[in-house]
C-alpha cells in the first residue's frame, strides 16, 4: 500500500534490463517500494520458468513494468471548526511483462 508515484521512481530504471540485473539493482536501492517490486519481478520470472524450465535470469528482459493506481482507501480526520478533512490512502497495481532476450 503505497502511492504509484513512489513505486514508479523505483520501477522506471528497471525497464529493458534483464531480471538478474534488476534484482541486483533492487538489492541496493534504499526505498520501501524496492521489496514489493523485487517480489513482483521474481514472481513473474517464476511463472515464466514454470512454462519454460530452461530459462535463466540473464536470458529474460523486463519489457514492461508499470505502477498504476489501484483503489483508494478513503478516510477522514478531524479538522478545525468541527469539519472533517479527507485522507486518501493510495494503493498501487504492479504489472510486469517479461520477454526472452533476442
Amino acid at each position: 500500500r503505497m502511492t504509484p508515484r513512489k513505486v514508479g521512481y523505483v520501477a522506471a530504471p528497471l525497464r529493458r534490463r534483464t531480471v538478474a540485473e534488476a534484482l541486483a539493482a533492487l538489492s541496493s536501492v534504499n526505498r520501501r517500494a524496492a521489496r514489493p517490486v523485487a517480489n513482483a519481478i521474481a514472481s513473474a520470472f517464476a511463472n515464466a520458468k514454470q512454462r519454460h524450465p530452461e530459462l535463466r535470469e540473464d536470458q529474460v528482459v523486463i519489457t514492461k513494468l508499470t505502477a498504476d493506481e489501484g483503489p483508494r482507501w478513503k478516510r477522514f480526520r478531524a479538522a478545525a471548526f468541527g469539519r472533517a478533512a479527507r485522507i486518501l490512502k493510495r494503493t498501487t497495481h504492479l504489472t510486469v511483462e517479461l520477454d526472452k532476450k533476442s
